[in-house]
């Protein structure tokens, strides 16, 4: 079973570069281009705990896990622990490696009605959450959040850390900073070294991986047990290939050539669109297409042919175009 906590420390051992859960962003079809890029452990969009016990379609849809799709981890998302907790065996159930718990994201309309990082105004519950889930489900139950709520002249993280591991959490995913900061200002890694040296369980430092170097950087600093890329992924999933490199290898590999990057855009655009039919595959690939075409001469005429394009044929067709006038 992919849930076995002897796989589960597998999973770190070699201090993996992880693809962060990101709504309407980390789902099954870019799951598989990042995996096919050298990601070695992967995080689901998150899961609203309300629609999963409602048996929703979409909720269902972000938890199908395809046999290729490991190892991958769902994550949940809610305000009540009994809801979670009941929630958690569902996800479970999925067949994750491992079952996450949303307690970072800062998203007002998430936070504010007290899930993801609202759970940081009350660190006690937090943790008490936490070990309703841990108590629920058979398989390894993981936290991931943010070093407080702020602004703190004191953040509660390191703390936080040894009670979540005293809960039974498994391992817990830092990014390093506060909920109110957003995605503003820089993220302070000395805090994932603070919490890393005070627990047994693996920590993974998130925030600010925009490179391989970032990646190299953060575990030498940290001393963690991997890295999460998030909105890097998005513009640059070659991030992970590059990483590895260097991680692995010592080595710098070039970026992606223009022909590779345009072979990326039509791949993505055919998977999603089979995926999820037109115009829809179409569009929620248009996401990634300032970063997929960066550096391309023309680029921003590119782009603006392919926003205003909703079929896939055109889409290709113009993609074809641009290669044929690389080649001219």
């Amino acid at each position: 079973m992919p849930s076995d906590r002897t796989l589960f420390q597998k999973l770190f051992s070699s201090r993996p570069v992880i693809l962060a859960p990101m709504e309407d962003v980390s789902d099954a079809v870019f799951r598989k281009l990042c995996r096919e890029l050298d990601a070695e452990l992967c995080v689901t969009e998150f899961v609203n705990v309300e629609g999963l016990l409602r048996g929703c379609r979409n909720a269902r849809r972000k938890i199908t896990l395809a046999p290729d799709d490991q190892p991958t981890a769902i994550q949940i998302y809610g305000s009540d622990p009994d809801r979670l907790a009941e929630a958690s065996e569902i996800a479970a159930a999925a067949g994750p490696s491992f079952v996450d718990i949303n307690c970072g994201c800062w998203v007002p309309k998430i936070a504010g009605r007290g899930a993801g990082a609202g759970w940081l105004r009350n660190p006690t519950a937090m943790v008490e959450m936490a070990a309703m889930v841990v108590r629920r489900v058979s398989m390894p139950v993981t936290v991931k959040t943010r070093i407080g709520w702020g602004p703190e002249s004191e953040m509660p993280i390191v703390e936080l850390a040894k009670r979540l591991e005293g809960a039974g959490v498994s391992a817990l995913t830092i990014h390093c900073r506060t909920a109110q900061m957003g995605h503003s200002g820089a993220a302070d890694w000395t805090w994932a070294a603070r919490a890393k040296s005070v627990v047994g369980i693996p920590v993974i430092v998130n925030g600010d991986i925009k490179s391989a170097e970032d990646a190299q950087r953060a575990l030498a600093e940290t001393g963690c047990d991997g890295v999460m890329v998030g909105r890097r992924a998005i513009e640059h999933p070659w991030i992970f290939r590059e990483a590895k490199a260097l991680l692995e290898e010592g080595r710098l590999i070039e970026p992606p050539t223009p022909e590779e990057r345009i072979a990326l855009c039509k791949k993505h655009l055919v998977m999603n669109t089979e995926e999820r039919g037109e115009p829809q595959g179409v569009r929620v690939t248009r996401r990634h297409l300032a970063g997929y075409l960066h550096g391309l001469p023309g680029a921003a005429a590119l782009r603006r042919a392919l926003n205003a394009c909703d079929s896939l044929e055109g889409c290709l067709a113009i993609l074809d175009e641009a290669l044929s006038r690389r080649a001219a």
